[in-house]
């Protein structure tokens, strides 16, 4: 079953918190038990340097310098912190041993260390010991075993102990749900956006989501929703607006043609005027063809793939593609070039011959019949390409929509040059597809620059 996002960021929160706290809580139990052990080692070797001294064994028999440490209470009672001593000779055996050890006996051990302490217990007692040889006139001649009871120690460690694996639970279960609610609280915001999100369809979509005002992760996420919402609905805005715009520019050749052929039908003509309105349908019909092979050339650039880009000395293919237009239009066209090495940049072929294509006619379009153009190759920070006519120029608050489908001065279609206002949007289109920087420079009545920056091959 899918659970919840709160759930289960507080599921890994609580799991990284619940490895932090037994780490904590291991290390405390540690830090503890290392502090209990040494204390009482310390203790056991403040009592081995006062009675190490004190006992020497003369003929098997254990001889004290002060005959009372037998009787001194921490050696004669178990119950209130004792100290049990108990000498023994090389071999083990007991010589003598503190009262309140009674019948029992410390252990001994022959591969001992005297700096090491070890637990042992007598009946239910259990106790840190610690044993270290004994000399008389610098010989050995047995060992001191000396023990402290472990009890109180023990105790506080298995409180310790059971205190912390008490409370981890509780705490677990805690954190669990203070997580969840934090995280439920976090995520509030979150569901705001996707329940207005939701609302947010074609019918409306100038609607935004509130923005909070901050710059955290939240506040970019709702910028970044309401920028995408505003691409979408300039997208769709240009949709409607281009299926308008193809709609009346299909209805204007077709409105003609209907006209043409209403008016042939009403009377018998003379094969003169049968002529001219043939010639008037034919020029209808060429006019839709035009548009409809601009739309599919859009639509192919449109929805085609990523094109493949490969490397393309510029000036070679720039003077070639001057040579077969000049030969296939009869245009009056100049190459240029203003840079003596060859230029490689990588783009498509295609794509760059079909944006040249249509820049150059458009400049001839709307340029005198004497007119010339030039196209010339030059380099400053990257390898360029600019289409330079003498034509009528556009006016500066036209460069902007003069790249949309289907917009044309209504100058110049008052005019009557003939076009359909694609082939700007498809030169740009393809520049985009091409990793091609296109921009224009035009003076009204001085003419048009169009210039192209490309990225060089490394």
């Amino acid at each position: 079953m899918n659970s919840s996002y709160k759930e289960r960021i507080a599921r890994r929160l609580t799991l990284v918190t619940a490895g932090i706290f037994f780490l904590v809580f291991f290390l405390i139990y540690l830090v503890a038990s290392y502090t209990v052990f040494d204390s009482i080692d310390r203790e056991l070797q403040l009592e081995i340097e006062e009675h190490q001294e004190e006992f020497f064994i003369h003929e098997q028999t254990v001889r004290f310098l002060h005959q009372g440490e037998w009787e001194e209470m921490e050696h004669a009672q178990i119950h209130l912190n004792p100290i049990f001593i108990e000498v023994v000779d090389l071999e083990g055996n007991s010589l003598d041993r503190s009262p309140n050890l009674e019948e029992n006996h410390l252990v001994f051990s022959s591969n001992y260390r005297s700096q090491q302490a070890w637990q042992t217990t007598i009946g239910r007692l259990e106790l840190r010991q610690r044993q270290v040889p004994l000399f008389t006139s610098g010989k050995q001649v047995g060992y001191l075993l000396l023990a402290k009871s472990f009890e109180d120690a023990r105790k506080l460690l298995n409180n310790l102990r059971n205190i912390l694996l008490l409370i981890y639970p509780l705490i677990l279960v805690t954190l669990y749900f203070s997580m969840r609610y934090l995280a439920g609280k976090s995520i509030e915001p979150l569901e705001v956006i996707s329940q207005k999100t939701n609302q947010i369809t074609q019918q409306n979509l100038n609607e935004r989501i509130p923005e909070s005002g901050t710059n955290d992760e939240i506040g970019q996420l709702t910028k970044a929703i309401n920028n995408l919402l505003g691409r979408l609905e300039q997208a769709m805005q240009r949709e409607k607006q281009f299926t308008s715009d193809a709609s009346h520019e299909l209805r204007t050749p077709l409105s003609v043609l209907r006209g043409t052929l209403e008016v042939l039908i009403r009377k018998p003509r003379t094969t003169e005027e049968y002529g001219l309105k043939i010639k008037s349908v034919l020029a209808s019909i060429d006019q839709m063809s035009a548009i409809i092979d601009q739309l599919l050339a859009l639509a192919r650039v449109e929805n085609g793939q990523n094109l493949v880009m490969e490397e393309l000395e510029l000036i070679a293919f720039s003077e070639e593609f001057v040579d077969k237009i000049a030969k296939e239009k009869g245009y009056q066209i100049q190459f240029q070039s203003h840079v003596g090495v060859p230029i490689y940049v990588r783009t498509h072929e295609k794509s760059l011959e079909m944006i040249l294509q249509n820049l150059v006619e458009n400049g001839f379009k709307y340029s005198s019949v004497a007119g010339v153009v030039f196209l010339r190759v030059g380099r400053n920070e990257r390898a360029t390409i600019e289409i330079i006519d003498s034509g009528r120029g556009i006016d500066s608050v036209y460069l902007e929509q003069i790249f949309d489908p289907f917009f044309r001065v209504q100058e110049v279609v008052d005019s009557g040059i003939p076009g359909t206002g694609l082939g700007l949007a498809i030169v740009k289109k393809l520049a985009q597809e091409s990793a091609i920087k296109l921009s224009v420079i035009s003076e009204k009545g001085k003419g048009s620059t169009f210039r192209l920056d490309f990225n060089e091959s490394s």
